[in-house]
């Protein structure tokens, strides 16, 4: 599906054994202009995974050799993968099977057969949600960062203690001229 600012394409990896439920499920996504992939086992899904980015998995859990929920938990466990939406759609039912799905940090769960117009919009809330978890308040006068605790600090501040990321000051053209009018900087670096 097409994002409303941008022109890229929303990718959806579906993982199932069974061929007929990711042809159900690839034609139910491609009519909604969803860029899907497939794969047919927890291997495969790893390896797409770790090949190219996808905006949410829809995940069976009764597979051979990995099941779900170690699928699931290996995309979690991982710090290139945590971020995207996993939806467990699957026939188990039973409390303990929806808590467990849960627990290994799954996004939804839909009980197979689904209904499609219920699936969609699971699938629209946490592309949203997903989406939403993206953005970061930013004041639009000092670029200071609102963070999690709704305290407001310089950016550097708030990139560095949540990322790995280290800075090195230095200053742009623009505000070299418009803070030190008449200074020639010429070819050194500032």
């Amino acid at each position: 599906m097409k994002s409303d600012n941008a022109l890229t394409t929303v990718s959806i990896l579906i993982v199932d054994d069974e061929p007929k439920n990711i042809q159900l499920l690839g034609n139910l996504l491609v009519k909604q202009q969803y860029d899907i992939e497939f794969a047919m086992s927890g291997k495969q899904c790893l390896a797409w995974l770790r090949r190219k980015s996808f905006d949410l998995v829809l995940l069976d859990v009764m597979m051979p050799e990995m099941d779900g929920y170690e699928v699931c938990e290996k995309i979690k466990s991982d710090s290139g993968t945590e971020h995207i939406p996993v939806i467990f759609l699957t026939a188990k039912s039973e409390t303990d099977d929806i808590v467990k799905a849960f627990d290994t940090g799954c996004a939804d769960f839909v009980k197979k057969p689904f209904k499609a117009p219920e699936l969609l919009a699971r699938i629209k809330k946490e592309l949203e949600l997903k989406m939403l978890r993206g953005l970061l308040p930013i004041c639009s006068y000092c670029k200071k960062i609102r963070d999690d605790k709704g305290y407001w600090s310089q950016i550097e501040n708030y990139i560095s203690t949540h990322s790995l990321m280290k800075f090195s000051h230095s200053i742009c053209e623009e505000c070299f001229e418009e803070n030190f009018p008449g200074v020639r900087g010429g070819d050194a670096e500032i």
